[in-house]
């Protein structure tokens, strides 16, 4: 049974100086990164996870850095758990105006190999666990018809790959679930606003502790970026009113590509889909994995990868950054028109 329970010295918190930001899967990783990227903001951010010593050390950087926090110990594959931490961040920190849906698990085995109780648990972590915090932002954000969700997403919501089925699974069907949303909202004229960020490889903690049935470590697929990136894609987008961002040059090929030649992008996978994803360690045979208890430490925002990892995106910035990027490229171009002129 999970615990709700709250960071010491912010109870009854009753003047709320910045904007209210609950992000789930806060302990480590994408949303340790993403709970200090709001910090930095002055945000008061209610951290949801497991694992309350990871949580409580997610919770001094974001108090570090200058923001408020609040301690949310919960599993958001129980529905309950998330509604009582929500309940729980507006009475101590106020009204939510941001809602991130981070929080993830995931299995590395062949199909074959998966067992139904772990694809089962990969989907209610990682697709309900983001359908159970939507219902909670949306029962407390409707009333004041405002607010904004922000999914987590992934380009393996567009673009499927070997050995990670229930993990794909769960992203497409967290992307239907608001793509139904959006019209739903629009339907409504709600100011509410809802958004999904379809992220690249990153170096994150999860390749050390994600269940895996390969005889090698895991590694995200390169080209890696670091979460950092990932960070201020999730906090550009809960601030614009961006229906969909897609972060890094991998994850606009693998969109792209997919809508024109899915079953070259089938046979591609097929030879090195195996490959990219593991590392040339051995996995050793006391391994643990979360898929069922958090692995207890604090892990930080970072994995392993840092040497091969990128600390900023030009897609993301031209992404972001549409107007000037337009002009950049308007002027580059206009340039080599000269350069080539016959003088």
């Amino acid at each position: 049974m999970h615990t709700i329970s709250e960071t010491p010295g912010h109870r009854r918190a009753r003047r709320h100086d910045g904007e209210v930001v609950v992000v789930t899967g806060a302990s480590a990783g994408v949303g340790r990164a993403t709970a200090r990227a709001f910090a930095r903001r002055g945000a008061r951010v209610g951290l949801i996870a497991r694992d309350p010593d990871a949580l409580q050390a997610a919770c001094n950087d974001v108090d570090a850095l200058g923001g408020k926090s609040l301690m949310c110990v919960a599993d958001v594959a129980h529905a309950a758990e998330v509604e009582s931490a929500a309940a729980l961040i507006e009475d101590r920190l106020g009204p939510i105006d941001i809602w991130v849906n981070n929080a993830m698990v995931t299995v590395v085995s062949p199909v074959a190999g998966l067992a139904a109780d772990e694809v089962r648990r990969v989907t209610e972590v990682t697709y309900l666990g983001t359908v159970y915090g939507t219902l909670a932002a949306l029962r407390r954000m409707r009333p004041r018809n405002r607010g904004t969700i922000v999914q987590v997403g992934s380009a393996l919501a567009y673009r499927a790959i070997p050995l990670q089925a229930a993990y794909c699974g769960a992203k497409f069907a967290i992307r239907g679930f608001t793509d139904a949303l959006r019209s739903e909202l629009l339907h409504d004229r709600s100011r509410i606003h809802v958004t999904m960020v379809q992220m690249p490889a990153l170096n994150t903690p999860q390749f050390d502790w994600c269940r895996t049935r390969m005889p090698r470590d895991p590694q995200p697929v390169p080209p890696v970026f670091q979460p950092e990136v990932a960070a201020r894609a999730i906090l550009w987008a809960a601030h614009h009113r961006r229906r969909e961002l897609l972060v890094g040059g991998p994850t606009l090929k693998a969109v792209w590509l997919n809508k024109f030649i899915p079953g070259l992008l089938d046979r591609y996978l097929a030879h090195f889909g195996y490959s990219s994803q593991e590392s040339a360690m051995k996995v050793a045979p006391d391994r643990r994995d979360n898929l069922y208890e958090p692995v207890r430490g604090d892990f930080g925002a970072h994995g392993r990868f840092d040497a091969q990892s990128h600390p900023t995106s030009v897609d993301l910035w031209l992404s972001t950054h549409r107007t000037l990027g337009m002009l950049i490229a308007a002027g580059v171009l206009g340039a080599a028109a000269g350069w080539r002129r016959p003088r």
